[in-house]
């Protein structure tokens, strides 16, 4: 069936189905019909406080099944749901509320004394999203109002969903995400995923504020499967859910996939019921995915892409994960295309494609591609040099990558490459070699100022618990496997990595220490 909006699918899926289970939470279970029924609810609710077309409503929450449903509540109407970072400080909370011009808010209740700091004069109504606090909760508000759904039609290229970037070198953009969007990402994964085949329970334990998090359960309710949620990840907890819920499918990053290797009851859990555990959005190390493989024992697939291309536009199928076998290279490729999905490298300096295996800027067009920046033409412009044809463009992914038979293989992120002595250091095959290292538990390589070279690599590594990590040992370490130019030419031992919520690496803060008061191109 061809579809025009993602809540229109969900709709037709609760109507085939209504009995199906589409939540498990620590605090209740959803089917299918609770989901039209709720959504409907909100949605008329919402109508009452004049919220229609173009209007923004936001969410303050951990994972929790109704952000999801805000989403959905929000679309019947023709208005958009900004979910926001909940570890963000009030200031930068403040900062995207109000940048999207929310009118509606819903914040769990342990972030409203965060909501007391900020000023947030468009919004006409806050809820907390459960019962229990002071303040007046979303089932306790939409109890009141119609179970029929709203009359409002809209289409593919309508607005459905505004997610802001990560905003680690300046202030978070509002990326606009439209229903074919949504739609071409759920139709992605299910092939890739298997989806639609048979019954699924799918884990989902990242942040609703964040494409991984939010895609995934719009995946799982747009295929008709059952989605298991916790408010956050707690990596015991999710070992043990696998086999409590019999799970099938998942998606992790590989710093939750890391942590979950390092839970003692790991090696006796029984994950015989998963099928596939995707993972992406942030580099993994080979040791890590090698572990992973061994553990699990099912198939993995890797997903790239951005908030912008709505999540995995490039995916690295279970085929091409054999860590053993003639083709084990392909495990640092982030994949090949995906259906619909088209890629090129270019030079940065001349805006020319370049060949294969030479590295440049990595540039994508798909249908999955953002509308564009919320309120900044500019950052759109910059995004989108050769402009749109029928709302697709070619879109600048800031990745540094190159092509190989088909396969796309992800440098780092141009702005955390480093040049040294004039040659170009590309800091993940540095922290692959580093992971390689029987003490070393994590790391991050980064840029600092040299007056000789320019720049000059820095490795920041964590040791194994009751392990010691002595420079010149971690030196010789990657010497003996790393042309020298790349190795690092100091070490600092640290007991943790800065990271976002997402997981990945916070590099900008590894960095700013050894740049003040010095120039450096990129954050």
């Amino acid at each position: 069936m061809t579809y025009t909006t993602f809540h229109g699918a969900v709709a037709t899926i609760a109507h085939a189905m209504p009995e199906q289970i589409a939540y498990r939470t620590p605090l209740r279970t959803l089917r299918f019909a609770d989901v039209e029924r709720e959504t409907n609810r909100i949605a008329n609710g919402l109508v009452t406080l004049g919220i229609g077309k173009g209007d923004r409503v936001a969410c303050l929450t951990r994972h929790m099944a109704e952000c999801t449903l805000l989403v959905i509540a929000a679309q019947k109407v023709g208005a958009v749901c900004m979910p926001v970072n909940w570890r963000l400080a009030p200031s930068e909370v403040e900062y995207i509320v109000n940048h999207g011009e929310a009118v509606f808010l819903m914040a769990d209740g342990e972030f409203l004394p965060l909501l007391d700091k900020v000023a947030l004069p468009r919004v006409r109504k806050t809820l907390t999203t459960l019962p229990g606090a002071n303040r007046e909760s979303l089932a306790e508000w939409n109890s009141e109002f119609e179970d029929a759904s709203p009359v409002y039609q809209a289409g593919l290229q309508d607005v459905a969903l505004q997610l802001y970037s990560s905003g680690t070198t300046g202030l978070p953009k509002g990326v606009e995400l439209s229903h074919r969007n949504l739609i071409g990402v759920c139709e992605t994964v299910r092939g890739l995923f298997g989806y639609g085949k048979r019954p699924t329970v799918t884990l989902n334990v990242a942040p609703t504020f964040h494409i991984g998090g939010l895609g995934l359960s719009f995946v799982v309710l747009y295929n008709g499967g059952a989605s298991v949620t916790y408010p956050e990840f707690v990596p015991a907890q999710v070992v043990a859910a696998f086999t409590q819920h019999r799970v099938t499918h998942s998606f992790l990053v590989p710093a939750m996939i890391h942590a979950l290797l390092q839970v003692p009851s790991v090696e006796k859990t029984d994950f015989s019921a998963l099928r596939v555990i995707g993972y992406g959005a942030a580099p993994i190390s080979e040791t890590v995915l090698s572990e992973a493989l061994r553990l699990f024992r099912c198939k993995f697939v890797q997903n790239y892409g951005l908030t912008e291309t709505t999540g995995a536009v490039v995916a690295l199928t279970p085929e091409d994960h054999d860590p053993n076998g003639p083709r084990a290279f392909l495990l640092r490729a982030a994949g090949k295309a995906c259906a619909g999905v088209e890629l090129r490298i270019v030079d940065i300096a001349t805006g020319e494609n370049l060949p294969d295996g030479q590295i440049g800027e990595v540039w994508i067009r798909s249908p999955q591609n953002m509308i564009g920046y919320w309120h900044n033409e500019k950052a759109t412009r910059e995004a989108y040099p050769e402009g749109k044809v029928d709302g697709v463009g070619w879109f600048r992914t800031g990745d540094a990558g190159s092509l190989r038979d088909g396969y796309l293989f992800i440098e780092d992120r141009i702005k955390d490459m480093i040049i040294s002595g004039g040659e170009n250091i590309y800091p993940v095959e540095v922290e692959n070699v580093l992971m390689k290292h029987p003490l070393v538990l994590d790391c991050a390589v980064i840029a600092v100022p040299d007056e000789k070279w320019g720049e000059a690599v820095k490795a920041c590594v964590i040791p194994r618990p009751g392990a010691r990590l002595e420079e010149a040992e971690v030196i010789d370490f990657c010497r003996e496997r790393l042309a020298h130019f790349k190795c690092p030419r100091s070490v600092d031992v640290m007991d943790s990595l800065p990271r976002n919520p997402s997981g990945k690496l916070l590099k900008n803060l590894l960095r700013k220490p050894y740049w003040e008061g010095k120039t450096r191109n990129v954050n």
